[in-house]
Order: structure tokens, then C-alpha cells, then sequence
């Protein structure tokens, strides 16, 4: 149904291939992982992450295309948008809570399996102090540029708002980094026992998360560096923000409670 001979406020998105060429990509892309843990051949891996990569940009295309110069995401809209990104929120605060409720029920009462000791034995966690205290200091930096960014964006400083991004972005590919230098030196893997496994799932998601929120804010830095945002219309960037800033929340949690405490 076409929205401009319409008579609610609504926003009908047009038939599109996107979601069908994403859910391929997404089931070829995990084919392809298993295929490279089992049998150390990436072709089917990276054949997934091409068609999932060119949905991500087309789909894309075609959102940026009907809020930014069709205008179809209208205050109603918007709204609707706003809601839907809380709620992807709330449900992501949910997931990472289960990986918590998992450590900390191994951790206050570690069983005899783990000779009641924690970490368990055998086990030389990370010191809090060195690459994990860096990177909290790196993701609270990358927030207050973010915010920079938002502010910059309010008051239709595009100088400023450009520049906020481009460190936000940077900070977020350091972090990466250094988080993956970490990994490839840990003295403990995902199979050492209770702690291996809450460690790594946990990190891990959270690295993921960082991924994604670097890939979101580049694409509002390409966007700004385009002029389709306003003081008044910039809800890609805001929802960009709401999910830095939660993935910097739940670092903080992490390192308290896992690099901190946990060690």
C-alpha cells in the first residue's frame, strides 16, 4: 500500500526484498561459521557476510531514502520509531542480564566441581588494571563525544557534530582492537570451566555490541557528512546514541563485576 493515498498516519512500507536477502545472508553467514569451526574453510562465511553486508546497505539506502527525502517518518512516525528502539533496548538489557545472573550464580557460590574456589583453580583472570581499566576509559570517552556530537547536531554546528562522530568512531575501533589483543592473549579459554565460558560469552556479546554501534555511528557519519540531519529531524543518529550509550552502561557493569570483583 502506497502511503501517500492514505488516510491514517501510519507509515506502510513499501514491498521491498531486503528482509529475505537478509534472512539468507543470516542463515548462509551461520552455516558458513560452522562450516569454518569444523572444517577451517571460510567460503560459505564469507559469501554470508557479502550478502548480509550488501542487505545492510541497501536497506539502508532505502530508510534513509523515505525519511530523509520522501518524508514519510513524521513526528507520528517517529514516535513509533522511538518506542521500538526502547523496547530492542530493554530486551538487550535483558540478554546480557542472564549472562550476569550465570556468573554471579557461579561466582558467590561456587560448587565442589570448581573446588568452591573462584576464579577456579587454574584459572589467572586478567588484571583489572591494565587493557580493562584502558578500555572503560576509552568507551567513557567515546560517550562524552557521542554526546559532543548530539549537541553539535541541536544546535546546527556541523563542524562540530562531524567531529564528534569521528572520534566516537575511532574510539569505538581502538576498543575493538585492543579488546581482540586481549583475547588472543588470555590464559584461559571459553572451555576452562564455569569462569572461560561467563567470561567470554559475556565479553564477547559486549565486543559484538561495540561492533554494531561503531557500524551505527559510521553510518551517521556518513550521513552528516551529507547534511541529512537537522536540529529537528536526526532521529538515526539519536537512536545510534541511545545504543552507545547503552553498550558503555553495560561495559561499566562488566568491568566492575567480571575484570574487578570477579579477579
Amino acid at each position: 500500500m502506497l502511503t501517500t493515498h492514505s488516510n491514517h498516519p501510519f507509515h506502510m512500507v513499501d514491498y521491498s526484498p531486503w528482509p529475505l536477502t537478509g534472512a539468507l545472508g543470516a542463515m548462509i553467514l551461520t552455516s558458513g561459521l560452522a562450516k569454518w569451526f569444523h572444517l577451517f574453510n571460510m567460503n560459505l562465511l564469507m559469501i554470508g557476510v557479502g550478502i548480509t553486508i550488501l542487505t545492510m546497505i541497501q536497506w539502508w539506502r532505502d530508510v534513509i531514502r523515505e525519511g530523509t527525502y520522501q518524508g514519510l517518518h513524521t513526528e507520528f512516525v517517529s514516535v513509533g520509531l522511538r518506542w521500538g528502539m526502547i523496547l530492542f533496548i530493554v530486551s538487550e538489557i535483558l540478554f546480557f542480564m542472564s549472562f550476569f545472573w550465570a556468573f554471579f550464580s557461579s561466582s558467590l557460590a561456587p560448587t565442589i566441581e570448581m573446588g568452591m574456589l573462584w576464579p577456579p583453580m587454574g584459572i589467572h583472570p586478567f588484571n583489572p588494571m591494565q587493557i580493562p581499566l584502558l578500555n572503560t576509559a576509552i568507551l567513557l570517552a567515546s560517550g562524552v563525544t557521542v554526546t559532543w556530537a548530539h549537541h553539535s547536531i541541536m544546535e546546527s554546528n556541523h563542524s562540530q557534530a562531524t567531529q564528534g562522530l569521528f572520534f566516537t568512531v575511532i574510539l569505538g575501533i581502538y576498543f575493538t582492537t585492543l579488546q581482540a589483543y586481549e583475547y588472543w592473549e588470555a590464559p584461559f579459554t571459553i572451555a576452562d570451566a564455569i569462569y572461560g565460558s561467563t567470561f567470554f560469552m559475556a565479553t564477547g556479546f559486549h565486543g559484538l555490541h561495540v561492533i554494531i554501534g561503531t557500524i551505527f555511528l559510521l553510518t551517521c557519519l556518513i550521513r552528516q557528512t551529507m547534511s541529512q540531519f537537522s536540529p529537528n529531524h536526526h532521529f538515526g543518529f539519536e537512536a545510534a546514541a541511545w545504543y552507545w550509550h547503552f553498550v558503555d552502561v553495560v561495559w561499566l557493569f562488566l568491568y566492575i563485576s567480571i575484570y574487578w570483583w570477579g579477579s
